[in-house]
């Protein structure tokens, strides 16, 4: 949103950002800015599951002003624009894919009155009120864009564990080649890799270290490492300027080796995170991830070797899955033992082939976009119900965290009082209030 904004500021136009989760603004909250603000437009970015708050945004930004024009993006939306105009006749337009120069382009259209026939990439209704597409989005030049608008966000709210330590989330790149069935990045990013010039990139984290003063980053590409030139590039760009950051990214297994990952860590990357996904080698090749599992035992023993941290990620449930498939995949996590490790339900998410796979063989049993989080199960298997997967969730949960290797260690790290103070906050208590 912030990369939209620097685009619609550059064009001439007046905008605001409201990351009301951060700020933890309220619906009324939110109907009170538009109010008092008075916006031409309003633009509103969904993820699955909170697309039906923003219908709710939707809806109340008509209320506080009944002549605004409704905008969303996102890939949600994207894939689902027909439903998305169909369900929520608050919203006006769609745009498809990345926002940036549409987003701009539409903005100018509704200023002069005119319908955005001519903008590739949008989709709203016609005169008969069904919704209609303007034609496919295209990729755009990651080189072309400004620096985003970071003056508009609240910056100092991006804390990590609850200290005042500020974070820059920053993306070098989008696109992924691999095409995963589960996820929708190469399905809405594109199969091309497009990498921002490193120079760009070590500009814009020179400026947020001055800007606001720290020295932590996070960068959201899906994957940071898939070219070795531009990686060795930035490394080396860090070092040359003297830019002494803390980073943390996310890679995949077959696209470092030892020596790439110790110059990673030793120029100030934390933590890296691994889609490693199963322990079983026949769903690696099924959902289309191209690793093997000895590529994922050599990468996390050339981290241990260095003395690096690393999060690998596990997903439970995918259709042809038995109870054996998933067990073995615990049993492979455990034994990989890395820092940290995130389990979470196969979910098919619109614009995968795992959403139409599913679809195609009634397999979704729960068709509440909101639990679409991949910690609730919403789609059954050939061989196991949701209260199986459900028992092997829970399990990998609390073998993984409640050993004493991992409590040992997490000890030595000095991390124990805030993860467990983390932990406390955002997963016991809020239990504790639905229970009540």
């Amino acid at each position: 949103m912030a990369w939209i904004a620097s685009v619609l500021e550059e064009n001439g136009h007046e905008v605001k950002i409201l990351d009301s989760p951060t700020l933890g603004l309220s619906l009324s909250d939110f109907m009170r800015v538009v109010r008092s603000w008075s916006p031409d437009v309003v633009g509103l970015t969904a993820l699955t599951p909170t697309i039906k708050l923003a219908y709710k945004a939707a809806s109340a930004a008509k209320v506080a002003n009944e002549n605004v024009k409704v905008v969303i993006g996102g890939v949600h939306a994207t894939f689902m624009w027909r439903e998305v105009l169909d369900s929520c006749r608050d919203i006006d337009y769609v745009i498809l894919g990345e926002g940036e120069y549409s987003m701009s382009k539409l903005v100018e259209a509704i200023e002069r009155g005119v319908k955005p026939r001519h903008i590739s990439g949008v989709a709203l209704r016609n005169e008969n009120g069904d919704p209609v597409c303007t034609g496919p989005w295209r990729p755009i030049d990651l080189s072309s864009l400004p620096p985003p608008a970071r003056h508009l966000l609240p910056m100092d709210k991006y804390t990590f564990l609850d200290k005042p330590t500020r974070i820059v989330h920053m993306m070098a790149s989008r696109g992924c080649p691999y095409g995963c069935i589960f996820c929708a990045t190469s399905y809405y990013f594109g199969r091309r890799v497009r990498f921002r010039k490193v120079e760009s990139v070590l500009d814009e984290v020179a400026e947020c270290i001055d800007k606001y003063k720290t020295n932590i980053f996070v960068f959201t590409d899906d994957e940071f490492t898939i070219n070795r030139n531009w990686i060795e590039s930035f490394l080396r760009g860090l070092r040359e300027r003297g830019l002494d950051i803390q980073w943390t990214c996310g890679s995949r297994v077959d696209s470092v080796d030892e020596k790439l990952l110790s110059k990673m860590y030793s120029h100030g990357c934390t933590t890296i995170y691994f889609g490693v996904e199963s322990g079983s080698q026949e769903t690696l090749n099924r959902i289309g991830k191209r690793i093997s599992l000895s590529q994922v035992r050599r990468v996390f023993e050339a981290i241990r070797r260095i003395g690096g941290v690393a999060v690998a990620t596990f997903i439970f449930g995918f259709p042809w899955e038995t109870i054996s498939d998933m067990k073995q995949t615990l049993k492979f996590a455990l034994k990989l033992d890395p820092d940290y490790a995130q389990f979470t339900y196969a979910t098919p998410y619109p614009g995968t082939p795992l959403y139409e796979i599913a679809k195609r063989q009634n397999l979704i049993v729960d068709n509440d976009w909101s639990h679409y989080t991949t910690l609730k199960p919403v789609m059954r298997g050939y061989h196991f119900t949701l209260k199986d997967v459900e028992a092997i969730f829970k399990e990998a949960y609390a073998r993984f965290y409640l050993r004493l290797k991992f409590l040992a260690r997490q000890i030595k790290m000095k991390v124990f009082k805030d993860l467990i103070r983390t932990i406390f906050k955002n997963v016991v208590m809020p239990r504790l209030r639905g229970w009540h």
